[in-house]
């Protein structure tokens, strides 16, 4: 990994059929390469074993010990490894998915001090109610939310070719990149300073 490079997560959170998110995630993580200040991993929630049943004791006191099941290493290595996360979300009855929601909870530390973005689609709301509950339930988790994120109203009429329509989509990207980056930078040396006093 080159270290003057942030590793971004970038976490596609939907796993219902014929799904979106996909064609999103591959857009986001094509404007995180150009921007070039990140080393990109997307994770494709579909691709974890993420049961929705977790054991009686929290992850936030168990640490590295929380028996998390096996088909889910991957997952928790990438969110545990990561300097920044983007997460790319759909909007559900006005909230975002299951999936997601557990996959937050299986894990505690892994995003603690660490900035979070959100990159959302929907129908008129454009996900912005899934971001806005999305917002709360990592601040809970310590992370740091980025102010400036993207969302697509409307989507299945506001994409081409798996590019968005709205050709200022690009600069918009580039403004949360820009903040993620700051905050990733930040936040890495502050966690390299000292402990997080959580």
């Amino acid at each position: 990994m080159d270290i003057n490079k942030h590793k971004l997560v970038i976490v596609v959170g939907s796993v219902r059929e014929g799904r979106f998110g996909p064609v999103v995630g591959s857009w986001v993580a094509e404007q995180a390469r150009r921007h070039g200040g990140f080393e990109v991993e997307v994770v494709d929630l579909a691709d974890i074993d993420i049961p929705l049943t977790l054991p009686a004791e929290s992850p936030k006191y168990a640490g590295d010990s929380y028996p998390r099941p096996a088909g889910m290493a991957a997952l928790t290595s990438a969110l545990a490894g990561a300097d920044a996360f983007v997460v790319v979300t759909p909007e559900y009855n006005h909230s975002y998915p299951a999936s997601l929601k557990a996959a937050i909870d299986w894990h505690f530390t892994q995003w603690t001090a660490k900035p979070v973005a959100f990159v959302s689609y929907g129908g008129a709301a454009g996900g912005r109610h899934a971001v806005l509950h999305l917002e709360n339930v990592l601040t809970e988790l310590h992370a740091v939310t980025i102010r400036d994120g993207l969302a697509f109203p409307n989507y299945f009429t506001a994409w081409q070719e798996g590019q968005p329509v709205d050709e200022a989509a690009p600069g918009y990207a580039k403004t949360l990149l820009e903040q993620l980056a700051w905050w990733a930078g930040a936040l890495r040396t502050a966690r390299a300073a000292a402990p997080y006093p959580a």
